[in-house]
């Protein structure tokens, strides 16, 4: 099977441009592509995951990938997919995400002698000049036909404004200036960014001629890919300081069962074959399944010997025996706890709600146990005397569990 084939084969290609240029760039190792990064946070979370598994993959085949950060049009904003305008950024903290997330790209990409690049837009969009840019660019946009674009349509009605209008256009620049300084002939994204991508690529042609090579893929689902990143309680992140890798663990090992055998073809490196046999699994042995999955990802992103420990924990929590050290723990200083904490308070204290409403609801409807008795009244406290060696279990639904630990 081909490196094209197996991408097809896995469910991660929608469409494409040209597939007979296409598969002969990546089936040849002659591809230079890139996917665009919107560094709005200091980790990459769950729904990167596919972005990132791609360009592993791509790169093993001898294909050359760059991270584009998108600290330019972070500056502006991306409407895709969104029903606000996106919170702007200082140049210093889109520079401290760009070093974080480079940090967490290196377990899936290989960066040393130039074959990964981590490029940043704003190095090339803010030293354009705006009447340079409207006559050698703008000039070749319709705005009758920026309209039609989903990204924008979904936007109209709540208003878009002037600085959202540019992102198109500043997209597009990206690609077309990659392909003039780095040989870039090809691009990935998601489906929402379809129009944006395809602007990319008729700016090459229509500024370089016909014979351009500039090729534009996206990646199938992977709108749905960044939704799999969302939890109740928040983002799944690849930063293990703000989602352990028994959480990380947990994520996956919880996906729903329609939705197990779709994310091994898409996110693991487990040959296709062995991926087949489990699809003609049913019952408990999708729980096999799960636990392959998540032990695979949690390796991908924390290591190997993490994965080992989140797995132990997890069997000897579900199996009622004695949960090891990998568990979520929040130690609290006896002077800080004093006579106790009130439900709402601790459960914030963990982070296991994204906010108080959030916890009052959980509580209300039963989804709150402490020490595997349920707590019902928001009022709750949680004395020090329920501790057991001053140590205590919080549960939140069925499968989230936290320590809380008194030092």
């Amino acid at each position: 099977m081909t490196v094209f084939e197996e991408l097809k084969a896995r469910g991660l290609l929608a469409q494409l441009t040209d597939e007979e240029e296409i598969k002969e760039l990546i089936n040849n190792g002659k591809a230079t592509f890139y996917i665009g990064f919107d560094p709005t946070a200091d980790s990459l979370h769950v729904g990167h995951f596919m972005a990132l598994c791609l360009m592993k993959r791509l790169q093993m085949a001898g294909n050359k990938p760059i991270a584009l950060i998108g600290g330019g049009t972070a500056m502006v904003g991306d409407p895709s997919g969104r029903s606000d305008m996106r919170q702007m950024m200082t140049a210093e903290t889109i520079a401290h995400n760009s070093e974080c997330f480079k940090k967490q790209m290196s377990r899936f990409i290989d960066f040393s002698d130039g074959k990964a690049l981590m490029l940043n837009n704003a190095d090339w969009l803010t030293k354009l000049n705006y009447i340079e840019l409207l006559r050698d660019v703008g000039a070749h946009f319709s705005v009758n036909r920026m309209l039609t674009a989903e990204c924008y349509k979904q936007r109209m009605e709540k208003g878009l404004s002037f600085l959202e209008f540019n992102y198109m256009i500043m997209q597009s620049y990206d690609f077309y200036t990659l392909f003039k300084e780095y040989d870039c002939n090809m691009q990935f994204g998601g489906d929402d960014q379809w129009s944006n991508m395809l602007g990319g690529t008729e700016l090459i042609r229509r500024k370089l001629g016909k014979d351009a090579y500039a090729m534009t893929i996206t990646l199938l689902l992977n709108s749905e890919g960044k939704k799999m990143g969302k939890t109740q309680s928040g983002a799944v992140w690849l930063d293990p300081e703000k989602t352990s890798p028994y959480d990380f663990y947990q994520y996956w090992r919880n996906v729903a069962d329609a939705d197990v055998l779709k994310c091994l073809r898409m996110l693991t490196f487990l040959p296709l074959e062995q991926i087949d046999e489990m699809d003609k699994w049913e019952g408990a042995k999708l729980n096999t399944a799960k636990e392959i999955l998540a032990f695979e990802l949690t390796s991908l992103v924390h290591g190997e010997e993490e994965a080992k420990k989140a797995q132990t924990a997890a069997k000897a929590l579900f199996g009622g025996g004695a949960a090891g050290g990998s568990i979520p723990t929040t130690e609290i200083s006896r002077d800080e706890y004093g006579e106790g904490m009130q439900i709402i308070a601790l459960l914030e204290k963990c982070s296991l709600i994204p906010s108080r409403s959030e916890g009052r609801r959980l509580v209300q409807q039963g989804s709150v146990r402490v020490a595997e008795e349920k707590v019902t009244a928001i009022d709750f406290v949680v004395s020090p005397d329920l501790f057991d060696n001053d140590e205590i279990m919080l549960q939140k639904g069925k499968k989230t569990f936290h320590r809380v630990r008194l030092v």
